[in-house]
């Protein structure tokens, strides 16, 4: 949830980001009441575009995005992390390639993890895919996550349902939790 990605003069900006602010604040909330650890993946590109991936390397030299320092790869106002909130930083889709997410997890002991975010059939699905490559069950809140269009987001939602993601509305994560905390008491 970057400038360069929710703005509406964002260069990539996702149709759906904007309308899923308002839900992943809620879920945000609930997280930080619930002192739970936050992560925020952020993609964060050098200047000169030589960690961008190379599907995205043409796009990157006509319309730089996510560049290290720069307004567009700050995170939006509305979702500002907090300190002692982790930022993930990374250059491909997935939050676990080449980041340090994994090893923070298992030194923090987290077992099971939500998800919110953008866009639902890249960073969102490849972080889901890979966090159970790396056996971490996962809950996507639905409402919570944005793509280019309505049809995108749900074929992906349930792509991932099918695998076993448990979906979740903003609204079900704060019993959702409490039942957490309940059972790991």
């Amino acid at each position: 949830m970057q400038n360069d990605f929710v703005l509406d003069s964002a260069p990539l900006r996702v149709a759906g980001a904007r309308a899923a602010i308002p839900r992943m604040q809620e879920v945000l909330a609930q997280f930080r009441k619930c002192r739970l650890p936050v992560f925020h993946v952020v993609r964060v590109h050098r200047q000169d575009g030589s960690d961008v991936e190379i599907i995205r390397q043409e796009l990157f030299r006509s319309q730089p995005f996510a560049v290290e320092g720069t307004k567009g790869a700050a995170v939006i106002d509305e979702l500002t992390p907090r300190s002692g909130e982790y930022i993930i930083r990374k250059t491909r889709m997935s939050a676990f390639i080449g980041t340090e997410l994994d090893l923070i997890l298992r030194t923090l002991g987290v077992t099971l993890l939500v998800v919110c975010g953008i866009q639902t059939p890249n960073c969102v699905r490849t972080t889901v895919f890979d966090a159970i490559a790396y056996n971490y069950p996962v809950c996507l809140v639905e409402d919570a996550v944005g793509a280019k269009t309505p049809e995108i987001h749900r074929a992906n939602v349930l792509d991932m349902q099918n695998i076993g993601v448990r979906i979740l509305k903003t609204a079900e994560v704060p019993g959702f939790l409490d039942v957490l905390g309940a059972e790991n008491r």
